[in-house]
């Protein structure tokens, strides 16, 4: 499918209220196209919210969303997916009935394409990401890290610029949590998605995130490469709470897993 050739999903300044309570204040960031981009912070910091801002379920009350310099104000989520954005969602379920093969068709043809253009399109995502084996079994058979990905994968039919996952590893162990990276890293290199990772393991996210953006309480409190944020005071103090009486560093984040594979620059 064609899409507007964004290499950028910018907001800018974005800040949303719900019920007096502000949920977002003026958070800016960028997602590129092909890199991988985290998105973490406590319970409550916001993230999901922040989420369905750049996916057009929400409209922001200040600030912007834009593809590269087209403005998105105003148009609601089906138009952003049509222009490129897709997104996960926290509970998100397969089509428990279906194949995964038609799971991934049924996506397809509601984006438009064709029986045939869909059954094309999702043997090409499977096979990009390694799944190929799975299309024959029926979605309720799949456990549930093999369900999680496939829901990614229906996610990327139809080969959309940018991609937000919304918790993908919740519920996953360590080594679970290391095949989810292996596929987020093949939609980067194969489909050329840019992601925004958003996730509760930080370990995930430092391991596979050249660039984190930390949100707290709606807003943004830190941002940089993982390192940077490994070391940062206010980052721990978010995650971990005060130190006792502030003369010693609180915990630090836990150091990233070995990277799986390499993803290109």
């Amino acid at each position: 499918m064609q899409h507007t050739p964004a290499h950028y999903l910018h907001a800018e300044g974005v800040s949303l209220t719900f019920s007096g309570v502000r949920a977002l204040k003026s958070v800016s960031l960028t997602l590129e196209r092909g890199k991988v981009l985290g998105l973490i912070g406590p319970n409550g910091a916001g993230k999901t919210t922040m989420v369905n801002v750049l996916s057009g379920f929400n409209t922001p009350d200040e600030g912007r969303v834009r593809l590269d310099e087209q403005p998105l104000h105003g148009l609601g989520a089906d138009a952003f997916r049509r222009l490129g954005v897709a997104r996960t969602f926290q509970g998100g379920r397969l089509f428990r009935g279906l194949t995964v093969q038609d799971n991934l068709e049924a996506a397809g043809v509601g984006l438009g394409l064709s029986r045939r253009q869909a059954e094309a399109e999702a043997r090409r995502v499977l096979h990009a990401l390694g799944l190929e084996h799975l299309a024959p079994l029926g979605a309720s058979a799949l456990p549930y890290t093999d369900e999680r990905r496939v829901g990614i994968a229906r996610a990327v039919v139809g080969n959309p610029a940018f991609l937000l996952l919304d918790e993908p590893a919740a519920g996953m162990s360590e080594h679970e949590a290391s095949d989810l990276r292996d596929t987020i890293a093949q939609i980067v290199q194969q489909i050329g998605c840019g992601v925004l990772l958003i996730e509760h393991n930080v370990r995930l996210v430092l391991s596979i995130c050249s660039h984190i953006v930390v949100m707290d309480a709606g807003e943004v409190i830190a941002q940089g490469d993982p390192q940077a944020i490994r070391s940062s005071e206010r980052v721990r103090h978010a995650y971990m709470g005060s130190a006792g009486d502030g003369t010693e560093d609180a915990a630090p984040l836990p150091a990233p897993a070995p990277p799986a594979m390499e993803i290109a620059a």
